[in-house]
């Protein structure tokens, strides 16, 4: 059974905190199955983010994955987002400052 998307970005959030790191939720999206973007912003300022995994590296035990988004320029990020809510208005965007989100997130490789 997969957990909801509110109890996971308020697990991921508390996990976060609870290390000595920083994560806000920027965006809320749907309680229940909404999609979760996380960006990633490191400590010397370069921002990475991270959106669901496609369907063929789903986790076997329900779990959530991340892959790496390809972004290039100052806007993309802007525009990924906004590509995102005209497909899906539904999406939450959690912003995290962790050194190793690989701790935080079960990432797979495109």
């Amino acid at each position: 059974m997969r957990v909801t998307s509110a109890l996971f970005v308020s697990q991921l959030v508390r996990r976060i905190f609870s290390d000595g790191g920083f994560a806000a939720v920027e965006r809320q999206g749907a309680e229940a199955a909404g999609a979760i973007f996380v960006l990633v912003r490191a400590r010397d300022g370069q921002v990475t983010l991270f959106g669901p995994a496609s369907q063929t590296h789903s986790a076997d035990d329900g779990g959530r994955r991340f892959m790496r988004e390809a972004m290039q320029g100052a806007d993309a990020l802007e525009r990924r987002l906004a590509r995102e809510a005209r497909f899906d208005p539904d999406f939450w965007v959690v912003e995290i400052e962790t050194g190793a989100p690989e701790n935080y997130l079960d990432i797979v490789e495109a």
